[in-house]
């Protein structure tokens, strides 16, 4: 397969790496993006293990929580241009796309207002599309927080639980919740925990890392391999990565720093991030 400049400007985009050696991986993995990833990181590469979204798509997300606290719901609805985005009318739109999002349930919102978004389109003279919708309830005693970032580029859903009712009105446990979003949308957690990581992903990281050890006595590869997995859990998985405001302090330890505060047992019980267009 011919290497095109545009795929070695995507990769070298990426990664931040030189263009001869995205080229010379592109050409290794015969064109594959993905299989350059993995050999660059094979090599020892410091890139991203995900891809970005090849498609820059422009819109806004939105959330909306309940005034209890005991609902949320997100939203992301795309449109062609940043000029559209910008738009009063459809920036009116996704408000009024936001106050029904507590009607429907996670990923079925989409169907509920396509007549809508086809006749938003019509007026706007622009590609309108719904992308996708979240929906949190809680269960047993605790909240739900949002946040939205960058004008709503980035948008998050954060569901804590609790022991005792009272924490929930405590500042203490709001401003917990509030910098928890705002972790959850700088560090991109991809897991919540290490448990929710598919076997095969470990296994593919292990292979990786392997690789990288090729030459290392027998007696210390297994310890290295475990220090290497461990490392690679505290990047991925939330409540393993370190604080953002504090990232010597990991969220575990965090949340149950605050808790001990509180006299109450904090939970994280499930996160949504979206980005957008990824």
């Amino acid at each position: 397969m011919a290497i095109t400049t545009s795929m070695i400007k995507e990769l070298r985009d990426a990664t931040s790496l030189g263009i001869a050696d995205c080229k010379k991986a592109l050409e290794q993995a015969d064109g594959d993006f993905d299989g350059a990833i993995k050999i660059l990181r094979e090599k020892g590469a410091a890139v991203a293990a995900k891809r970005a979204s090849k498609e820059a798509k422009e819109g806004v997300i939105a959330a909306d929580i309940s005034a209890d606290a005991q609902s949320g719901a997100m939203i992301e609805v795309n449109c062609e241009t940043d000029f559209v985005t910008r738009n009063e009318d459809f920036q009116a739109f996704v408000a009024e796309l936001r106050g029904e999002a507590m009607n429907f349930e996670s990923g079925k919102m989409a169907e509920g207002v396509a007549d809508k978004v086809e006749a938003k389109m019509a007026t706007i003279g622009e590609k309108i599309l719904f992308r996708r919708n979240a929906k949190l309830d809680v269960e047993g005693t605790g909240s739900i927080t949002s946040y939205i970032h960058m004008g709503g580029k980035v948008g998050v859903l954060v569901e804590l639980g609790c022991e005792n009712t009272e924490t929930l009105s405590n500042p203490v446990y709001k401003e917990l919740a509030k910098d928890l979003t705002l972790h959850v949308a700088a560090a991109a957690p991809e897991y919540l925990t290490r448990d929710e990581v598919p076997a095969e992903t470990i296994e593919s990281e292990k292979d990786i890392f392997r690789k990288q050890l090729e030459g290392k006595p027998e007696n210390i590869l297994d310890n290295i391999l475990k220090g290497k997995i461990n490392k690679y859990f505290s990047q991925i998985c939330f409540v393993e990565q370190g604080f953002v405001k504090e990232d010597k302090v990991s969220i575990t330890d965090f949340v149950a720093e605050k808790g001990k505060e509180l006299g109450d047992t904090i939970t994280i019980k499930r996160y949504v991030r979206y980005q957008l267009g990824a």
